[in-house]
């Protein structure tokens, strides 16, 4: 009877992915310099990614861009190009899909591969590593590195603590090793542990990952209970296993074909909105922006949920509320109805500088409630004609009045993708 073979897995990473991609396209930038950064104007001056050029000086994602200014006087700044760089993470995918059909998207920047079965025809594990680094240099220009174990968390931990630091981006992560090699980290390298958690772990006496790995479960499940509360099993156990390389997860190349839990979008303002008709306009944008993506994937939601934060950036004050209504739905009108409702209960008429809108607990949009106060059959077809538009040319093709003012952001909006242009 044959043993079942262990699964070899890779976390493949794209180097500084925004800034390697602007760098490829871009030639004449190559020893300089390059970070990936948003509008100044617009309050997105964030670094969004640095090469390793620029990093060297001290620049560093999600800093303010007149920061790393400071850091590196010389820095050259590219607006980010979303779409482009989802086109280029498609391009990486095809050429891992050339290696195995198991692909799973982690991130745009970050994919796991289960080479296992394609081991007799490409090589061992480092040659296929190299061949796919090659692969991927050559057409597309990034540098991908690649941690190899037995399972997922094992090969995203080889990636992130040694991988993206060796010379060649390469490392293999053994289960066997893992007392060796793993457990004597600091606990701020474990995936999942961020400096708030660190702080957590520091006051339970555990600074290593080996001091998680080694705490019974039922005695961790214990600690938790104590620190954050009765409801903290779970968040235990996911700790105790990654600290011991424990998971059993397939490479599911269909991960990111899961129906959503909600739909929603928020955004930060240019300035800070004071009066109603302003907030009301963003309002109104960011309901129809929800309800277009709904009625695009084929949902409609029961909860509407409506988030704001207000000014001073010191001391922000804000909300997030939830309300059911009485059926599904997808049109906006409806939706907005409700979003009013809850924003102008709940808003304290501070200066507001973020707001979101998301639609959840959805449900099938091919199945409506009747009624007898409104053509759902009429207002679906005007609904399905005006995205049928903003699909042929443009979210922007039909907007309403209220975003040609200087409160509208529709025509902005769209020309990015997740806040960046596109």
């Amino acid at each position: 009877m044959n043993e079942k073979r262990e699964r070899v897995i890779f976390l493949a990473d794209c180097q500084s992915f925004y800034a390697s991609v602007e760098k490829a396209d871009h030639p004449e930038c190559r020893d300089m310099p390059v970070a990936v950064a948003g509008s100044v104007e617009r309050r997105s001056g964030i670094i969004l990614a640095a090469c390793p050029i620029a990093k060297g000086y001290g620049v560093t994602t999600a800093e303010r861009l007149g920061e790393a200014l400071t850091k590196c006087p010389e820095l050259v700044v590219i607006r980010p190009r979303m779409q482009h760089y989802m086109d280029v993470s498609r391009m990486i995918t095809k050429i891992y899909e050339e290696f195995t059909d198991l692909v799973e998207i982690f991130s745009i920047d970050e994919q796991f591969l289960d080479i296992t079965a394609s081991l007799p025809f490409f090589g061992d594990p480092v040659t296929i590593a190299k061949s796919i680094q090659q692969k991927v240099l050559s057409q597309t220009g990034v540098r991908v590195r690649i941690g190899i174990s037995s399972n997922k968390i094992l090969a995203k931990i080889a990636t992130d603590i040694w991988a993206k630091k060796n010379e060649n981006g390469i490392f293999t992560l053994p289960a066997s090793e893992i007392e060796t090699l793993l457990w004597p980290q600091p606990v701020h390298k474990m995936f999942g542990v961020g400096s708030r958690m660190s702080a957590h772990f520091a006051a339970l006496g555990m600074n290593s990952i080996g001091d998680i790995a080694g705490t019974p479960l039922p005695c961790l499940k214990d600690k938790f209970r104590a620190r954050f509360g009765r409801q903290s099993d779970i968040h235990a156990e996911v700790m105790w296993r990654t600290a011991n390389g424990l998971d059993d997860s397939p490479v599911n190349p269909g991960t990111f074909e899961t129906p959503p839990k909600s739909v929603g979008h928020m955004m930060t303002l240019p300035r800070d909105y004071t009066e109603p008709w302003e907030v009301d306009t963003i309002l109104l944008e960011l309901t129809e922006e929800v309800c277009r993506d709904c009625r695009r994937q084929g949902y409609m939601g029961f909860v509407v949920t409506v988030s704001c934060m207000c000014s001073p950036y010191e001391s922000p004050t804000g909300f997030s509320r939830q309300m059911k209504m009485t059926d599904p739905t997808n049109h906006t009108n409806t939706v907005m109805k409700t979003v009013r409702r809850l924003f102008y209960k709940y808003w304290d008429q501070m200066p507001v500088r973020r707001v979101g809108v998301t639609l959840s607990q959805l449900v099938d949009d091919r199945t409506y409630q009747l009624t007898l106060f409104e053509d759902q059959v009429k207002l679906r077809a005007l609904d399905q004609a005006t995205d049928s538009i903003k699909s042929r040319y443009g979210s922007a093709a039909i907007i309403r009045a209220s975003s040609l003012t200087d409160a509208g952001q529709a025509k902005d909006r769209s020309l990015k993708i997740g806040g960046h242009f596109k």
